[in-house]
């Protein structure tokens, strides 16, 4: 019985982590759609979305399924209960992937292109390497390394709100490009979010390695 358990959490955790590479992808490529605009791409992005939506329902069904067949409990139920959670977040992610894929349609059918593009690269690559590091936490056991990428938060915020600000002097001075400023804005507070779900997944992980609930109150 317990082999048996032991099989079927680790091929659940499986398509968790093939679920988590879907929706990094489509993440990268929704931000390549936007950086070189290209609509075609991000229209196969945005068609893919149902995809993954389908392969999180299948993952939060074997989940209830190993509950409600095995009755697991202290760390064998907060290891499904993390699964759970972290499997929505993922989900999340995609949907994310998917409405900057909607904003890339827009911004490359603007014409002319914009002068001075906003640069998300910076914003990119520490809300991306967050969410690595989130779940290379959860599948190595490491809270410690959780707990680190808590920290990692403020930093993307701060450079959410310099979009912001740019955004709104970009408003003032040039009314004309509303539409692409909008866009970005919008592109931008995507981004944050991503942050955000990478620090759900590390409380998350500390939940499951220690059994502590840092959500809100977060001691470090």
């Amino acid at each position: 019985m317990r082999d048996r358990f032991t099989y079927e959490i680790e091929t659940l955790k499986q398509h968790l982590l093939d679920l988590a590479t879907a929706a990094e992808n489509a993440l990268i490529r929704a931000m390549r759609a936007v950086d070189h605009p290209d609509a075609d791409s991000a229209r196969e992005i945005i068609a893919r979305d149902a995809a993954i939506d389908a392969d999180e329902v299948t993952i939060e069904e074997e989940c209830l399924k190993l509950m409600a067949l095995y009755q697991p409990v202290a760390g064998d139920l907060r290891l499904l209960v993390t699964i759970l959670k972290v499997n929505g977040e993922l989900e999340r992610v995609a949907d994310l992937a998917s409405n900057i894929a909607s904003r890339a349609i827009d911004i490359a059918s603007i014409t002319p292109p914009p002068a001075q593009p906003f640069d998300f690269t910076p914003m990119l690559s520490r809300a991306h390497k967050m969410l690595r590091g989130a779940l290379d936490a959860f599948v190595c056991h490491r809270s410690d390394q959780a707990r680190t990428i808590l920290l990692e938060d403020d930093a993307v915020d701060a450079l959410n709100a310099a979009h912001y600000a740019d955004a709104r002097e970009r408003l003032l001075k040039n009314p004309a490009q509303a539409g692409y400023t909008l866009d970005c804005v919008t592109i931008s507070h995507a981004i944050e979010r991503i942050a955000d779900i990478a620090t759900n997944i590390c409380e998350d992980v500390i939940y499951l390695e220690e059994g502590q609930i840092v959500r809100h109150a977060r001691p470090l």
